[in-house]
């Protein structure tokens, strides 16, 4: 308080006095208010708002200042919101550094790379320009010598030249009539006459030749005497000699086709000789319509032969080969076997038009339909291995060789088949994976299970629970990552099917992403869920630890694991689709609601064991016929021992939490309460046989003053919050149950020796220890308007039969 006029100034004081402290203390305090409102002085002086760009809690300003935007935070903002926004700082803190050492990497190779390529680019112009300085001297010496050539070499080309018309001149006469070549040859010409009986004699022996060709199997070669002299026959059949010769060559070439299509009928020899057979075919007239059909036949029948084979290894006598061997063995012999009969197909049939193409397409169609079948039960047999690395390098091989018959073969839509087989399987090993992380949750599930079980049947202590849940929680990181590394295979840049828009998008997304990692966290949710059932289904038979564990498990994913796995989710697999996807914040909510139901359904188990025991207590006591008391019963011993217990359980996984100031008194308050003028003063109707005023309506009077207990409130993630829940169902459970009951008066003095028992230990355990004294204090004014004779004990008696107990 300030000295007045009549006061000295002690000796600390300032000369000044008070007053000159005052306008100080006004520029403090305009200071203040200025920089919460976040002004400055212009504004301060009337300036709108939203004008000063040197606002220090702004921020995305320039002149952003964390310790004012802080200290506006702590003013502003209750707790709960505070933590909110810490935990999306962090996490745009996490993403920020992220992006930034992704960037950092990317413009690091890029900028090696670049200073690689200019490095190189300069050592190869170097050698460039020599190079080119030697080859432009080259050209100028090849030029002079080529202009030397050509002007020695004149003189004779002009020679050459007049030479070559004086023979054009020399043959420009008419032949006799009847000739048979018409050549206009004339007998100054040797070198004429020479060719032209050359021809001759070869036409007269072309049908030994033919026959010859034929006894030796040269097809081929007979194919083309045949073809060299047919237009010459055809053209003079009108002259007797020509006219035999022709005669025979037929009766040769008749022979030639029919061993010609019997080597075609019998199909012994590959593809390609059988097109051979048909080419010859072709070019000695045989109709292409009827070869046709007959070359697509024998080609049906060798490749139904493959598919056999590949049927054969499906059997189920012999062990089936390995995925990989077996579509090896398919791409080498079907799929080879359907490329060479395509390529025959369209050399030899090119003429036959649409039609022809849209039969091969039909065929291939038909075949290929039927080799995808073999191939897919082959992959399905591989659904339950765990080896993806072998299953993606027999899909690799399979789409690979389908790679020429689908370009072969565009309309019948071979390689889109396949690329549809793969993409299918590629599914079903991201539900295969996801079935393997849910069958991983729930063996973690069992193996806690048991080693929470296992201690209390040997009978010696086991792990603690943050033991395992640091165990459970990677076994699952690790199946997850397990699980990224084998779909990712699908998705390596040596895979020939990588490339395919599938596997750049919608795989990545919308199979690995959403399917695998958030289906199956959304599951992992569900499954702790179930466990909240009602207590006579799934939930009965579930350890109360279990319940603590999961929910400290799933507010840990909520916390940062579910940001980490999708992060880590995105890094490996470039989604490059548009497609919607769940958000982090959805997701992280999912678990934290999971969290919070699990912790509730832990309070409301742990409270129905502690309530139970303090029910069976109550309901199978004499309370009107029992003794005088001489120390505390036993189940409320029991009652503080087993809530110690579980304060040591909570506390191994959840903090402290937040507790009201206590007093100093807090272990004497249960007794200080019974025995004080306001608890005397609510018994005290029913202590005196005359009292003026019901015992009913004083109590109800009273309730209607005292503060409401909500029972089951929500259940905050802290010690002190799950504590006081359990705390709270038990001593409403007791309240409950004396209700119900008729004391005498030394049972109502027992019941007055348990409740401050109770109280000398629960109120630790609470976040309000006002808590625990209204409902204790409710249990024993309950008891006393069921007491026909309400005289209660002496609080000095009740301190010392509750210290001895």
């Amino acid at each position: 308080m300030a000295a007045g006029p009549g006061h000295g100034s002690g000796p600390g004081d300032s000369p000044e006095g008070p007053e000159a402290e005052a306008p100080e203390r006004r520029r403090k305090a305009h200071g203040m208010l200025k920089l919460y409102y976040g002004l400055s002085e212009g504004e301060a002086a009337g300036r709108p708002a939203g004008t000063d760009p040197l606002d220090p809690i702004d921020l995305n300003g320039a002149h952003f200042d964390p310790e004012v935007y802080l200290d506006k935070l702590r003013r502003e903002c209750p707790l709960a919101q505070l933590m909110d926004s810490e935990t999306d700082m962090v996490r745009q803190i996490r993403a920020l550094d992220s992006d930034m050492q992704t960037l950092v990497y990317e413009n690091y190779n890029k900028f090696i790379s670049a200073t690689d390529t200019i490095r190189k680019m300069k050592n190869d112009f170097r050698k460039m320009e020599d190079e080119m300085d030697r080859l432009a001297t080259n050209m100028a010496v090849i030029t002079d010598f080529s202009a030397r050539i050509s002007a020695t070499l004149q003189d004779r080309h002009e020679r050459i030249t007049k030479l070559a018309g004086g023979r054009r001149l020399a043959s420009g006469a008419s032949p006799p009539v009847g000739h048979p070549w018409g050549l206009g040859i004339t007998t100054s010409w040797s070198a004429g006459v020479h060719a032209l009986l050359r021809k001759l004699q070869f036409l007269f022996e072309l049908p030994s030749r033919l026959t010859k060709c034929v006894e030796l199997g040269a097809y081929g070669q007979a194919v083309r005497y045949q073809g060299r002299a047919q237009a010459v026959l055809q053209q003079y059949q009108h002259l007797p000699s020509f006219r035999a010769i022709q005669d025979d060559c037929q009766v040769i070439t008749a022979r030639l086709v029919q061993q010609l299509r019997q080597r075609f009928r019998e199909g012994g020899s590959g593809a390609p000789e059988q097109a051979e057979c048909v080419e010859l075919l072709l070019a000695l007239g045989e109709p292409a319509e009827e070869l046709c059909e007959e070359f697509l036949a024998h080609a049906r029948g060798r490749l139904e032969e493959e598919l056999r084979s590949l049927e054969a290894e499906l059997g189920p006598s012999p062990p089936a080969p390995d995925v990989l061997e077996f579509t090896d063995h398919g791409g080498s012999g079907f799929v080879g076997g359907l490329c060479q009969v395509a390529a025959a197909y369209q050399e030899l049939f090119a003429a036959q038009g649409p039609a022809g193409a849209e039969k091969l397409a039909a065929f291939a169609r038909e075949l290929g339909g039927r080799y995808f079948a073999l191939v897919e039960r082959r992959l399905a047999q591989e659904q339950g291995g765990g080896d993806n690395s072998l299953l993606v390098r027999a899909l690799d091989r399979f789409h690979r060789r389908l790679r020429a018959p689908g370009a072969l073969l565009a309309a019948a839509g071979l390689a889109e088949a396949a690329t549809e087989i793969v993409e299918r399987v590629a599914r079903e090993r991201l539900g295969y994976h996801l079935q393997g992380l849910r069958a991983a949750f729930l063996g973690c599930l069992t193996d806690v299970r048991q080693a929470l079980a296992a201690p209390r049947l040997a009978g010696k202590e086991g792990p603690g629970l943050a033991e395992l849940l640091a165990n459970v929680a990677s076994s699952i990181l690790s199946h997850i990552k397990a699980s990224l590394a084998a779909v990712h295979l699908f998705t390596a840049k040596e895979v020939s099917f990588s490339n395919k828009p599938y596997f750049r998008g919608e795989f990545c997304s919308q199979g690995v992403r959403e399917g695998l990692i958030v289906g199956f966290i959304r599951s992992m949710c569900q499954t702790a869920q179930s466990f909240c059932d009602s207590p006579g289904e799934k939930g009965g038979a579930t350890p109360p630890s279990l319940l603590l564990l999961l929910s400290r498990l799933c507010l840990d994913y909520e916390t940062a694991t579910i940001s980490y796995i999708l992060t880590l989710t995105d890094e490996q697999f470039l989604v490059q689709d548009q497609s919607p996807v769940t958000p982090v914040s959805t997701l992280c909510a999912e678990a934290r609601e999971t969290a919070r139901r699990l912790l509730t359904h832990y309070v409301k188990v742990q409270g129905l064991v502690i309530s139970q025991m303090l029910r069976k207590s109550v309901e199978t006591r004499d309370w009107l016929s029992t003794l005088e008391p001489r120390n505390v019963r036993a189940v409320m011993k029991r009652v503080v021992e087993d809530t110690t217990a579980i304060d040591v359980q909570v506390g191994l996984l959840y903090e402290e939490g937040v507790r009201k100031a206590q007093s100093s008194d807090s272990s004497k308050r249960t007794f200080s309460v019974y025995s004080s003028s306001r608890q005397q003063g609510r018994y005290a109707p029913s202590y005196t046989p005359s009292a003026p005023m019901d015992t009913n309506l004083l109590s109800n009077i009273q309730k209607l003053f005292s503060e409401r207990i909500d029972v089951f409130s929500p259940v905050e993630f802290n010690k002190v919050s799950v504590l006081t829940g359990i705390i709270k169902i038990s001593l409403k459970t007791l309240l409950e149950c004396v209700r119900l009951r008729t004391f005498g008066r030394f049972g109502l003095q027992q019941v007055q020796v348990d409740c401050h028992f109770l109280q000398l230990y629960l109120w630790r355990f609470v976040a309000d220890e006002e808590l625990v004294h209204l409902l204790l204090d409710e249990v024993v004014a309950s008891a006393a308007l069921r007491c026909p004779d309400p005289v209660p004990m002496e609080p000095s008696v009740v301190e010392v039969i509750c210290e001895r107990g």
